[in-house]
């Protein structure tokens, strides 16, 4: 595509300009990147390029000319398909501009309920719980918000599967599939309730805590802002990537927070409550109907 087709789809459908920004092609790729050397295990973000480095496979992408993958020899199934929909997706969402949150969401209403927390919180067990309960999945682990409206946070429809721990597929009642990789004890799932398949505006996001009992606590006033300090990688790509100041992110976050309504989740960790903290986070979402 020109510079030009580039542009105009990127504001017509940005889901689709990141597809084709991340299509793979095989190639060699080397371990240095703006002058720096990146070892094995390591990546790096400079300027509009991103490589990463494993042992048995090297993943480089440039703006406008999409990921190379070099395979090294080695490496366990599914390795490859966990870097490109985690890291190298991430970065490029970055590089071209976008939004990167550590969420996993649903769909409703014409609008997304995303759900955030540290790994192993839950994100995306309860996703999965509430598609039984009705509503779609639209991400897994992984919401990409498009800012380009100041409007409005669009989101993009998830490019990762739904992945989850044999126990998590007990509960939700998704339907299990290959196993992510080998040191993963988790795998491919087929969401009780389908994926939402079209951008919608991100106007919820609830912070899941545990806690005694179930609640949903709104958060209001400077807190609001405060959570938005996320520490997962994605943040910090997007920091290198759009460079922002200091007064540049405080005015991002600043925005964020003035658009989006935000609540703690709190629940037990008790798998006999587990329908009953469901339950709540359905109540929540349709309450706002």
């Amino acid at each position: 595509m020109t510079d030009d087709q580039s542009g105009d789809l990127r504001r017509r459908d940005p889901a689709e300009f990141l597809r084709r920004e991340t299509a793979v092609r095989p190639g060699r790729v080397g371990d240095e990147i703006g002058g720096i050397r990146v070892g094995a295990g390591h990546c790096e973000l400079v300027d509009d390029e991103f490589l990463l480095c494993a042992e048995t496979v090297r993943l480089h992408y440039r703006k406008g000319d999409g990921v190379t993958l070099d395979r090294l020899g080695g490496g366990a199934p599914g390795e490859e398909e966990l870097f490109l929909n985690g890291s190298v997706y991430a970065a490029a969402a970055c590089i071209n501009g976008f939004y990167p949150l550590h969420a996993s969401a649903v769909a409703h209403g014409g609008r997304v309920f995303a759900f955030t927390g540290p790994s192993g919180a839950g994100k995306s067990t309860l996703t999965a719980a509430l598609g039984g309960a009705g509503l779609p999945m639209f991400c897994d682990d992984t919401l990409v918000l498009d800012l380009s409206d100041p409007a409005v946070p669009m989101a993009l429809p998830g490019h990762k599967r739904l992945k989850l721990t044999p126990e998590a597929v007990a509960l939700t009642g998704a339907v299990a599939r290959e196993r992510v990789h080998e040191d993963v004890d988790k795998h491919y799932a087929e969401p009780p309730g389908g994926d939402w398949q079209t951008a919608l505006p991100l106007t919820h996001l609830a912070f899941l805590e545990d806690g005694p009992a179930c609640a949903v606590e709104p958060i209001s006033g400077a807190e609001r802002m405060t959570r938005l300090e996320d520490d997962h990688y994605t943040a910090d790509y997007h920091r290198r990537a759009t460079r922002l100041d200091p007064a540049g992110w405080f005015r991002l976050r600043a925005r964020l927070a003035g658009q989006i309504a935000m609540v703690r989740l709190v629940r037990p960790r008790d798998l006999d409550r587990f329908a009953e903290s469901v339950a709540l986070a359905r109540q929540w979402i349709v309450a706002q109907d």
